[in-house]
């Protein structure tokens, strides 16, 4: 895929390429346990004491991303900057914005969630070079597209299940279509609508290049079809 190729056009709008981490709340260094009771219910008051508890690592893992980028993408002080507020820490340049988010596992209190962001590729092939791969190697698990115009859930199952044997992608959903997941025969990767947004989750992370190579194959899977809906979703 050439890097500069534009995702914002079509039903396609926002791009953002997502990595997902994370770790046992009493394990963090600012965590006492003489002192500290591991949160059971994730609420304003344990979100304000996690995110006092967890600020030190936030704001190493930002310094770090920071000398990163700035190293190997040659930034001068004016090009890049870094912001950190307890949880969360937000690396800025011309080329994108990076946004790493600290937070409380919803499903497991005790536990804490990591999500790193990549959004806002004003200079898209910077991050698809080589300098991309070296400053973000291994980051990210999932790009999600927002779309322009909201798509029937409904409309992309039917447009997969009418495809003729034998078919070069399956569907499943909930009774509800509430969303839907897509497998496309020869990508590891699997592809999720909501409607609203289009997803595509891989179980391996890689580096930009990598995951945005392996959406020009699903997008070309789509196109191949020649069903209408799909090749209008891609």
């Amino acid at each position: 895929m050439e890097a500069a190729e534009e995702f914002s056009t079509g039903t396609l709008a926002a791009i953002a390429l997502v990595g997902r981490s994370g770790g046992l709340v009493k394990r963090l260094r600012g965590f006492s346990k003489d002192r500290h009771t591991v949160p059971d219910a994730v609420n304003a008051a344990t979100e304000a004491f996690f995110a006092r508890i967890c600020a030190a690592e936030v704001a190493e893992e930002g310094e770090e991303w920071f000398q990163r980028a700035r190293e190997v993408f040659g930034y001068k002080r004016r090009e890049v900057s870094l912001a950190t507020d307890g949880g969360a820490a937000l690396l800025s340049s011309a080329d994108f914005a990076f946004e790493v988010l600290w937070s409380l596992d919803p499903a497991e209190p005790s536990s804490y969630l990591v999500t790193r962001t990549l959004r806002a590729l004003g200079g898209r092939g910077a991050v698809v070079a080589p300098e991309g791969d070296r400053v973000f190697a291994g980051a990210f698990s999932e790009i999600v597209f927002s779309l322009t115009r909201g798509v029937r859930v409904e409309d992309v199952v039917d447009a997969v299940e009418a495809l003729p044997a034998p078919a070069s992608m399956s569907v499943s959903y909930p009774a509800s279509c509430a969303e839907c997941t897509i497998a496309v025969e020869g990508v590891d990767a699997v592809v999720r609508c909501t409607g609203a947004t289009l997803e595509l989750v891989f179980p391996r992370a890689g580096s930009p290049r990598e995951l945005l190579e392996a959406f020009g194959r699903v997008r070309a899977a789509f196109r191949f079809t020649g069903d209408a809906a799909l090749v209008a979703l891609l």
